[in-house]
């Protein structure tokens, strides 16, 4: 025993030799801490070079192996730890958190609390968010405390944390799991100039959480949910995801049918044990209570637009026989009440008639009960639209009412009924007057059961062949924009790669669609969406399998006239280049589309924001000179929703033709607006609408009046403006000019 005892302790003060050097230390925790590595790999990672190191470190390397301390793996030819050299470094590490017990690390955790570090908690979130193995997630927890014990810091944070964790991550090349465990949120300078600029915006606090809470959205969809050529096309402007941090929570558009709560009152499963049904009303009053309070839930399960059609046809029941001021009273407190409470658009089709095809539909009146058929209640509902359209020509002091948006729905029969053409001319006195409403041409095939959102957005009965299933309890799902001119700039101005180009960005937007489509059935299935998924006897009252994905385009005028060296309208070759482009991708999505579930359509959605996003972006990657614009330089932007630029210099007969042709391209959505000058009457806009209707397949169009309102004088005045013509002020006047589909308000000062 005498002589081995000495034996023992020459071994192990050979052992702690061998580690006394920092740089034999650092290769024992690279091999800890990195797996096998091979003799080039280790020198780099040392930082030592070949020429002039290569000797020193042989040296440390075969010192190491001398001591049994590391080993050479035969078949990777690659270095490796031993049991003992494994042992050494946890000792080592053990030694060195004692070393550092006296100032162990404070962590300010993301669940508001303070605590010691414990780096267990980082393998833990290794392995539980990204999947992990659990030996590499200890060994990149180590490598972090290692690099944070050498800060100099009074605290740390968890975001902090995890930026030197997917730092160490990128480092190792594990980018697939630094993905997973991004942290999304917003640096604190972007959530300063948020609420600054949000607080410009005519909004309030509220804009401010619900702008934060998309951001974070925008980034989890971009991040985890969309393959990353579809991110990656977003980012760079090939294409722009609409309403992308609502992509997988919400549908973008709805349409109510309120005879469901007529007859099944408004239920509230799903909602908690607090809330209290309400049952079918039984009065005007409760009936349009109950419209109001339907619009408000919806909602927050929206991120668009929602549209009640035949408003006043399926209202008529509860008018009958009452006192027209006592209804316009309370449709005026209905209209205030949209304007007031509900936080999305509203968009109100009004028949001047009733619709053949619902002649003989059963009507769901008071206390839910049949009552007859709707056309027992023509002039009830005849009524109801002129009144509606007496409070817009109201007004709430003279101030014009853009939401709810009016839409008007003209047939063939509007003109040979003496009523329908008195509330058509009101409706064109209303667009001289205030702006609004909105004209949908339904005279010609393929019209006679078409619904109209203010966006533009068109339902028909083309899947079902039912009118109901189709129009009614449904709506848009989503909707992807295609950057034309950035197609064509990639394909360097070539016709077969910018057709290959189209080609595979409408296969990427329909894909997106399909996506959204799946996420938002998840969500049903979740039960977040309680108020779309309530039962009425059968079907749930959202049929999302009937709603409709929209895929559009910006850029239309500025591509062509990037290829032809003209705009769209200024010869017969740039129109044939534009029809050809827009037919070429209503080809792709027919052909994309076999076999795939829901119904897709090409359209022209109106969106300034990404309309001015992409623009952006392609001046950024292209430059100025090389793009084609429709905003200038300062101000860059594409043509949206429509194909001849709204400030186009040419004659209205021209350009009603131009958009005739691209309505019927693009049967999913479709808008023009017509400018309104000082000198026109409402006859004058009468004559208008009669031309559409005899000659051009416009199926939405809206007359755009520059107005300006006064809060001093309470007043409405037309035209450009630099003050209030009657008081002076400058700070009181508003604004008020459509951008694009809708009037947006903003200070005359502006």
């Amino acid at each position: 025993m005498c002589q081995v005892l000495p034996q023992r302790r020459t071994i192990s003060v050979e052992v702690l030799k061998a580690v006394s050097s920092p740089i034999r230390m650092r290769i024992l925790n690279l091999l800890f801490n990195r797996g096998h590595l091979s003799y080039t790999e280790i020198m780099n990672l040392l930082r030592l070079r070949p020429s002039r190191d290569a000797g020193r470190f042989a040296y440390h390397l075969k010192l190491l192996l001398k001591m049994d301390l590391i080993e050479p793996d035969t078949e990777t030819k690659k270095y490796r730890l031993t049991d003992l050299g494994r042992r050494l470094v946890e000792v080592a590490e053990e030694i060195e958190e004692s070393a550092h017990e006296r100032r162990r690390m404070l962590v300010r955790t993301s669940r508001l609390s303070i605590e010691y570090f414990d780096r267990n908690k980082i393998a833990e979130s290794l392995i539980r968010e990204a999947g992990v193995p659990a030996d590499l997630a200890q060994r990149i927890a180590r490598e972090t405390e290692r690099r944070l014990l050498k800060l100099k810091v009074k605290y740390l944070t968890a975001p902090l944390i995890r930026e030197f964790v997917n730092a160490i991550l990128i480092e190792r090349g594990l980018e697939d799991y630094r993905h997973k465990l991004t942290r999304l949120g917003l640096p604190v300078y972007d959530v300063t100039e948020m609420m600054r600029s949000i607080s410009s915006e005519f909004s309030n606090v509220e804009k401010v959480l619900e702008a934060a809470g998309n951001s974070v959205m925008e980034e989890y969809t971009l991040l985890n949910i969309l393959p990353r050529d579809i991110a990656d096309a977003h980012i760079s402007g090939i294409l722009n995801l609409n309403d992308l941090g609502c992509w997988i929570l919400k549908p973008s558009e709805f349409r109510h049918d309120i005879r469901f709560f007529f007859r099944y009152g408004l239920l509230f499963k799903g909602y908690g044990p607090m809330k209290v049904s309400y049952r079918p009303p039984k009065s005007l009053g409760s009936a349009l209570l109950l419209i109001l309070e339907a619009l408000r839930l919806a909602a927050d399960e929206l991120s668009n637009e929602e549209t009640i059609d035949y408003f006043n046809i399926f209202l008529a029941p509860y008018v009958k026989g009452l006192e027209p001021e006592y209804i316009k009273e309370q449709l005026k407190s209905f209209f205030m009440g949209i304007n007031h409470i509900i936080p999305v658009d509203v968009s109100i089709g009004l028949e001047l008639s009733t619709p053949k095809f619902l002649d003989e539909v059963n009507v769901f009146g008071p206390g839910g009960k049949v009552e007859g058929v709707y056309s027992d209640f023509t002039e009830e509902s005849q009524l109801v639209a002129s009144l509606l359209l007496d409070i817009i020509l109201d007004g709430e002091e003279s101030k014009p009412i853009f939401n709810p948006n009016v839409i008007i729905k003209i047939r063939s029969e509007t003109l040979k009924d003496g009523e329908a053409e008195s509330l058509l001319y009101k409706a064109h006195q209303a667009a001289i007057e205030k702006g609004v409403p909105y004209f949908a041409n339904l005279t010609f095939k393929g019209q006679e059961y078409a619904s109209y959102t203010a966006t533009g957005l068109r339902l028909t009965p083309e899947r079902s062949g039912d009118w109901e299933l189709d129009t009614l309890r449904t709506g848009g799902l989503g909707s992807v924009i295609i950057n034309l001119p950035r197609a064509l700039y990639d394909s360097g101005g070539d016709r077969g790669r910018l057709l290959r180009n189209l080609y595979e960005r409408v296969e990427m937007a329909m894909r997106a669609l399909q996506i959204k489509y799946m996420t938002i059935r998840q969500r049903v299935r979740e039960g977040l969406l309680p108020f779309l998924t309530q039962r009425g006897e059968e079907d749930p009252y959202y049929r999302i399998e009937n709603s409709i994905r929209l895929i559009s385009f910006v850029g239309l005028n500025e591509a062509v006239q990037s290829l032809t060296g003209e705009a769209i309208y200024e010869s017969r070759g740039s129109l044939k280049a534009a029809k050809d482009i827009v037919n070429y991708m209503s080809r792709a999505i027919q052909r994309l589309s076999k076999g795939l579930e829901g119904h897709f359509a090409l359209s022209m959605v109106p969106s300034e924001e990404a309309a001015r996003r992409l623009a952006e972006l392609d001046v950024e990657m292209y430059g100025l000179a090389r793009v084609s614009l429709s905003g200038g330089g300062r101000s860059p932007s594409y043509t949206t929703m429509s194909a001849t630029p709204l400030d186009a210099d040419l004659p209205l007969e021209d350009y009603l033709r131009i958009e005739s042709t691209f309505h019927t391209l693009t049967p999913g959505c479709h808008l023009a607006v017509i400018p309104i000058d000082g000198e026109q009457k409402a006859d004058d806009l009468l004559t208008i609408t009669k031309s559409i209707l005899k000659r051009y397949k416009i199926g939405l169009y809206a007359f755009n009046r520059k107005l300006a309102y006064c809060d001093v004088c309470r007043e409405v005045f037309y035209g450009d403006l630099s003050k209030c013509p009657s008081c002076g002020s400058v700070k009181a006047v508003t604004y008020f000019a459509r951008s694009p589909a809708k009037y947006s308000a903003k200070p005359i000062s502006e």
